[in-house]
């Protein structure tokens, strides 16, 4: 055995042939293999040829040593003399180092036999890798048969024999899924699936080719979902209590075919006691996952954590609770939907100004002065995120914001991305909207876009990036003035993101209606917008 170390920390273990049995005197050098059997035919085992599955190699579940076991069920196939497929007629009845198979049929005309193995929901050549598999405790192996490992073997003897020994050659890929978090938030989570998403197929039908040895056909099957629920302890999921990598906490394994593959895996995490679920994805880059070999995917998870820091009001030189953060000294700031807190800014005697958006007169269209407002996309670009960037809605995404487990935001290509697929240049979508004719700086325009549901693949991943469903904090009127309410709304269900752009909108009956522009967005619409330069929405540059 050799290990290797491998990208992202992935360990490489090949499960090749380890030693080989001999089996001179088969009456009596097997007394030590396991033959609990379950047996389908009631032929005497004179009319029955011996297939003799050896020690150790020959196995069908799988320790994370990469040492094999045939488990209960198990059954081979061989062509017998007449080209007939003949299965065997007994099985282990429980988990056996190694087996006497015994096969109806006329053999004997040969020396060697092709064995198969197609594993437990198919039959003779033909293997189907599941696409829904199922683990229901820790680092166990016993549901690799139902999920498609399979293999081939060349079983000798001698002409006129009635015994054939043989050492079985797996044609499966194995992962094995570690995840750990120092995350406190999870670690009082479970872990309920592991999606693995693929570039191309990884689960389908194949056939175990005896002149290759490897599994051939191409499949359509490019996600594979393993269950990670079982009963008792493990109703809810496997724990992640570990900060460490540990495969007798949660160590989960997944059969999947054999090839060059780039990996989006999506860990599925809930929360028991709020009863979210969501995901943390992971990227794997391409690379090579040979047969008959297992991979070590340890996994740190961790959310996206987002400080509650954010809110502002347009172009302010702090944030929207400076001083009262649900984190500082004085936490008056709201933490969840529904709720409002104390000390939000209000253009009153006494107020803190640097918390104040910035003023104008009336229709003015103007930029962003504030540092951090400086670096936000202006109105031109967020029009092209919204028509060009490709949103996709995402559910289940989750992250962290004051303390508490959310999901919903969307992914958008990155701006680099858009330029390259428009054929344009960045500093081009500065002066221009995404139609090509309205400065937004100093005109309006409308711009909406539906968002789909439909990820980014593994490979396209790369190009995008992520924005959280923040919700904000709506303005209020304080003695005919606006300020800011002190509620947060909307916080997993919709995003406001402020621009570098603003303008008056209206002026009339004592109040200078000040709109500052940006992008707002649900499961179902994406649009360029303008907020009252009073809302708390979200100033975070884009990528």
């Amino acid at each position: 055995m050799k290990k290797k170390r491998q990208l992202f920390k992935t360990h490489l273990l090949s499960v090749v042939a380890l030693c080989s049995i001999v089996l001179a005197f088969v009456s009596c050098a097997n007394e030590d293999i396991a033959q609990n059997s379950t047996s389908t035919h009631t032929e005497n085992d004179k009319n029955l040829t011996t297939f003799v599955a050896g020690e150790p190699v020959t196995r069908t579940s799988m320790e994370q040593t990469g040492k094999f076991f045939w488990e209960s069920g198990d059954y081979i196939y061989v062509k017998d003399d007449d080209n007939i497929w003949r299965k065997s007629s007994n099985a282990p009845t429980a988990k056996t180092a190694s087996f006497k198979f015994k096969v109806p049929g006329k053999f004997g005309g040969n020396a060697t036999y092709k064995v198969y193995y197609p594993g437990k929901n198919s039959s003779n050549d033909q293997v189907v890798i599941s696409s829904s598999q199922t683990q229901v405790k820790p680092n166990t192996t016993d549901h690799f048969g139902v999920s498609g490992d399979c293999g081939m073997a060349d079983a000798t003897g001698v002409v006129g024999g009635n015994s054939f020994s043989f050492k079985l050659d797996h044609q499966a890929t194995y992962l094995i899924f570690q995840p750990y978090t120092s995350n406190t938030v999870l670690q009082n989570c479970y872990l309920t699936k592991i999606e693995v998403n693929s570039d191309d197929d990884i689960t389908d039908t194949y056939t175990l080719d005896p002149v290759t040895g490897t599994l051939s056909g191409t499949g359509t099957g490019k996600q594979i979902i393993l269950t990670t629920q079982g009963s008792g302890s493990y109703s809810n999921g496997f724990p992640l209590t570990n900060t460490t990598a540990d495969v007798e906490t949660n160590g989960a394994y997944m059969v999947i075919k054999p090839g060059t593959h780039t990996l989006k895996i999506r860990y599925w995490v809930k929360d028991i006691v709020t009863n979210v679920e969501g995901t943390i994805t992971k990227v794997i880059p391409s690379r090579g996952y040979a047969a008959n070999t297992y991979y070590n995917l340890a996994a740190n998870l961790n959310t996206r954590v987002y400080s509650g820091h954010d809110y502002y009001t347009w172009d302010a030189q702090k944030n929207y609770w400076f001083g009262y953060e649900w984190d500082s000294a004085n936490p008056t700031q709201p933490t969840t939907n529904g709720t409002t807190g104390s000390n939000a800014p209000a253009p009153v005697a006494g107020s803190d100004a640097s918390r104040h958006p910035k003023g104008s007169g009336p229709y003015q269209y103007r930029a962003a002065s504030t540092s951090l407002f400086m670096t936000l996309p202006n109105s031109n670009e967020i029009s092209w995120y919204v028509m060009k960037g490709s949103p996709r809605w995402d559910a289940d995404e989750l992250w962290v914001t004051m303390g508490h487990l959310y999901k919903g935001g969307i992914w958008l290509k990155k701006i680099d991305k858009i330029a390259t697929d428009e054929h344009v240049t960045q500093a081009h979508m500065k002066v221009v909207a995404a139609d090509n004719t309205t400065d937004l700086r100093n005109n309006y325009g409308i711009f909406d876009n539906p968002p789909s549901t439909i990820l980014p693949t593994a490979t396209e991943l790369s190009d995008y990036f992520y924005l959280p469903a923040l919700g904000g904090h709506p303005h209020a009127i304080v003695g005919w003035q606006f300020g800011g309410s002190g509620t947060l709304n909307d916080v997993g269900v919709a995003g406001h993101f402020w621009s570098s752009s603003s303008y008056t909108g209206y002026v009339g009956g004592g109040l200078s209606y000040s709109s500052a522009q940006g992008m707002t967005f649900n499961s179902s619409k994406v649009s360029f917008a303008g907020f009252e330069v009073w809302y708390g929405a979200v100033a975070m540059p884009f990528e």
